[in-house]
C-alpha cells in the first residue's frame, strides 16, 4: 500500500508541477487552445493517442470484447493502429493544420462556420458536441471503480473527485500545453504498464504459448462458440460483429472533435511525419496490447463477476480480476497506467468542450466583445462546470446504477462521428460540398443514434448493437455528405477558390525533399 501511495502522490505532483510551469504559454486563445500551433510532432503524437485509449479502452472495452470475441479482438486494436492513427494522420493530418490556419479556425464548430459561411453550422455543430461529450466525458470514470476498489479497497467517488480536482488543476492553469506534457509523460507510463502487464497475466498460464493451448480448450455456450479452438482462431466465433467495432473504434477518431483537433496545433511538416509513426507505435502497443490481452479473459473465468439473474459476465469485472492475483507492485503499475489513461482522455475532453462552448455558442450570441483575456478566463470556468457535470453523471450510475446513463454514454462516439466524420473529411477536400449536405449529415448522425437508443427502451432498437449503429451512422454519413451535394445548391466557385487556395501557396524545401526543375 505504501508503494501504491508514494507512486501516486509522485504522479499528482509531477502532473500539477506541469501546469504550473506551462501556465505563462496559456494567456491568449491561440496559447490556451492550441499552444501556440507550435507543438512539437512527440508531443502531438502522444497528445493524440492518449486522448484516443482511456479506461473505458482497458477496462471496459478490452475485457468485454476479449471475452466475446476471444484473442480475435486484437484485430480491435490493430484497427485503432493502422485505420484510427495511421491513415487518418495520412489523409487528415496536413490538410486540417493547413486549412484551419487558412480559415483562422480553432474548434470543429469554427472551422465548419467559416468554410461553409454559416453561423448556423457553427451553433449547431457546437450544441451536438455540447450534447454528446458530457456523457462521453463521465464514461471516463468508468473504468476506475473496479480497478480502485481492488488496488486500494476505497470508495470509487473519492477516486471521482480526487482525479477530477487533478485534472481541473493542471488544465485551468497550462491549457493545451500542459495537456500536452502530461499527455506525453502519461503516455510513457501506458506504453511500459502494458508490456509489464501482458508479459505477467500471460506467464501465469506458462506465457504465451501456454495460454493460447490453454484458449484452445475453452468454449462457450452458443453453436459458435462450442467448436474447439474458437476463441484462439484468426477471426474468433463473430467475425460480422467484430468488424463493426473495429469501424467504431477506428474509424470514429477521424470525426472526433478531440481528436482531429490535435492536428491543428502541429508546428511543421517535418512533425508530420514523426508524429504519423509515433501515434501508429503507440496506437499497436497500447491498443493491441489491451484487446490481445483481454482475449485471454476466459481463462479466468472461475474469479470474474457474474450477473446472477443472466449469467452473464459483468464484462468491467474481467480486467480488473485478471490483474488482481499480480503481485502489489504490478497492482501499482496497473493503477498508474489506467489512471494515467483516464486523465489524458478527460483532460482532452473538457478542453475540447470549454473552447467550443467559449468561442462557439457564448462568444457568437451574448460575449462578441470579449477580449483575449476574458474568453481564457469564461473557458476556464466552463473547465471546472464539466469537469463537475461528468463527475456528477458518473457517481449517479455508479451510486443509483441509473441504466440509461450508461446508454447514452455508449452512443456518445457513434452520434458525435456519425454527424462530423463525412462533412470534416470532404471538405478538406471537395470544393464541391454543400451546406445541405453537411445538414443531412449532422441529421442521419445523431438522429440514428439517439433514435436507436430510445427505441430500444421499449425493446424495438433498429440496430441491436449501439457499437453497430454508430459504425453504420459513420458509414452512412461518407456516403450521404457526396450525394446530397450532387443534387442541392453549388456554393460560391469564388468562395471555394479563395478557401482552397491554401494549398496551392508556394514553399521553400530542401532538396532532400525536393528535386527541382
Amino acid at each position: 500500500m505504501a508503494i501504491k501511495i508514494l507512486m501516486l502522490i509522485v504522479f499528482f505532483a509531477v502532473t500539477i508541477g506541469i501546469g504550473v510551469y506551462c501556465k505563462k504559454q496559456a494567456t491568449d486563445v491561440r496559447g490556451f487552445v492550441l499552444g501556440g500551433r507550435s507543438v512539437g510532432p512527440w508531443l502531438t503524437a502522444f497528445a493524440y493517442g492518449t486522448s484516443y485509449f482511456s479506461a473505458v479502452i482497458f477496462i471496459g472495452y478490452a475485457g468485454q470484447f476479449g471475452w466475446k470475441y476471444g484473442v480475435a479482438a486484437t484485430w480491435i486494436g490493430l484497427g485503432n493502429a493502422f485505420i484510427g492513427s495511421l491513415m487518418a494522420w495520412a489523409v487528415l493530418g496536413r490538410r486540417t493544420r493547413i486549412m484551419t490556419q487558412h480559415l483562422d479556425a480553432a474548434t470543429m464548430p469554427d472551422f465548419f462556420g467559416k468554410r461553409f459561411d454559416s453561423q448556423a453550422l457553427k451553433t449547431a455543430s457546437a450544441a451536438i458536441i455540447f450534447i454528446f461529450l458530457i456523457p462521453y466525458t463521465a464514461s471516463v470514470y468508468n473504468g476506475l471503480s473496479r480497478l480502485f476498489g481492488m488496488a486500494f479497497n476505497i470508495d470509487y467517488s473519492y477516486c471521482v473527485i480526487a482525479m477530477s480536482v487533478l485534472t481541473a488543476i493542471y488544465v485551468i492553469l497550462g491549457g493545451y500545453m500542459a495537456t500536452a506534457v502530461n499527455d506525453f509523460i502519461q503516455g510513457c507510463i501506458m506504453l511500459v504498464g502494458i508490456a509489464v502487464i501482458i508479459a505477467a497475466v500471460l506467464n501465469i498460464n506458462g506465457g504465451f504459448l501456454g495460454s493460447l493451448e490453454a484458449m484452445a480448450n475453452v468454449t462457450g455456450s452458443t453453436p459458435a462458440e462450442q467448436i474447439p479452438g474458437i476463441f484462439n482462431s484468426f477471426f474468433g466465433p463473430d467475425p460480422v460483429n467484430l468488424l463493426g467495432v473495429v469501424i467504431l473504434t477506428s474509424l470514429g477518431t477521424w470525426g472526433l472533435p478531440q481528436m482531429v483537433g490535435k492536428f491543428y496545433a502541429i508546428k511543421s511538416e517535418k512533425d508530420i511525419n514523426i508524429g504519423t509513426i509515433v501515434s501508429t507505435v503507440f496506437a499497436l502497443v497500447v491498443a493491441g496490447g489491451c484487446y490481445f490481452l483481454g482475449g485471454f479473459g476466459r481463462l479466468f473465468g472461475d474469479i470474474i463477476e457474474y450477473n446472477p439473474a443472466t449469467g452473464i459476465p459483468v464484462y468491467d469485472s474481467i480486467v480488473p480480476s485478471m490483474l488482481s492475483v499480480l503481485p502489489d507492485i504490478l497492482i501499482a503499475i496497473t493503477v498508474m497506467l489506467v489512471l494515467s489513461a483516464s486523465m489524458s482522455t478527460l483532460s482532452s475532453l473538457v478542453l475540447t468542450s470549454s473552447s467550443v462552448l467559449t468561442l462557439d455558442l457564448v462568444n457568437e450570441t451574448v460575449g462578441k466583445e470579449m477580449d483575449e483575456k476574458k474568453k481564457v478566463s469564461t473557458m476556464r470556468i466552463f473547465i471546472v462546470v464539466f469537469i463537475v457535470l461528468s463527475a456528477v453523471i458518473a457517481l449517479i450510475q455508479y451510486k443509483s446504477s441509473v441504466t440509461f446513463i450508461a446508454q447514452l454514454m455508449s452512443i456518445s462516439w457513434g452520434a458525435l462521428a456519425g454527424a462530423f466524420l463525412g462533412p470534416f473529411l470532404y471538405s478538406l477536400y471537395w470544393k464541391k460540398v454543400t451546406k445541405a449536405a453537411v445538414w443531412a449529415s449532422f441529421a442521419v448522425g445523431v438522429g440514428l443514434t439517439t433514435g436507436n437508443m430510445i427505441l430500444g427502451f421499449f425493446g424495438k432498437a433498429i440496430i441491436a448493437s449501439p457499437i453497430n449503429c454508430g459504425a453504420a451512422a459513420m458509414i452512412l454519413s461518407l456516403i450521404i455528405v457526396p450525394a446530397v451535394s450532387m443534387i442541392t445548391a453549388k456554393p460560391s466557385e469564388t468562395r471555394m477558390e479563395e478557401v482552397f487556395s491554401c494549398y496551392e501557396e508556394k514553399v521553400l524545401v530542401s532538396k532532400r525533399n525536393a528535386l527541382e526543375d
